[in-house]
């Protein structure tokens, strides 16, 4: 991630000297708004891939001698069945109607729409705890 890092801070010291170069000689505020958000963006970035590399270290794939076995982690539970998929997509389909045919249907839809983020958010909120004591 260190690599990544340094790679996202120069694209961000890239965006901060062309905004303040724009801003100086243009003097056009959207586009000098444009770029500082772009420099946002990128900073924002090359932070967090510099966190990660601090609390992570290096990972396999920085590392020239690491096999494609070292890469290889835990697996993800991916969960087998569920109805929230459909929810969420009906609910989503709700709401962009209702920008269309007006606000009842669209505060409908956003219910609908929360309900189902909110099922897939605590679907499995116990799943890994142990047995109750």
């Amino acid at each position: 991630m260190k690599t990544e890092s340094l790679f996202f801070g120069g694209v961000a010291l890239f965006f901060a000297g062309s905004a303040a170069l724009y801003g100086w000689w243009a003097r056009e505020p959207a586009g000098s708004a444009v770029l500082v958000v772009a420099f946002l963006m990128a900073a924002l970035i090359s932070f967090f891939t510099a966190v990660q590399y601090r609390r992570k270290g290096r990972r396999p794939q920085d590392r020239t001698d690491a096999e494609v076995a070292d890469g290889a982690g835990p697996l993800e539970f991916f969960p087998p069945d569920s109805r929230w998929p459909v929810v969420t997509a009906f609910g989503f389909a709700l709401t962009a109607t209702g920008v269309v045919y007006g606000l009842w249907l669209f505060l409908i839809g956003l219910v609908v729409l929360a309900r189902g983020v909110a099922g897939f958010v605590f679907q499995y909120v116990d799943r890994g705890s142990g047995p109750p004591e």
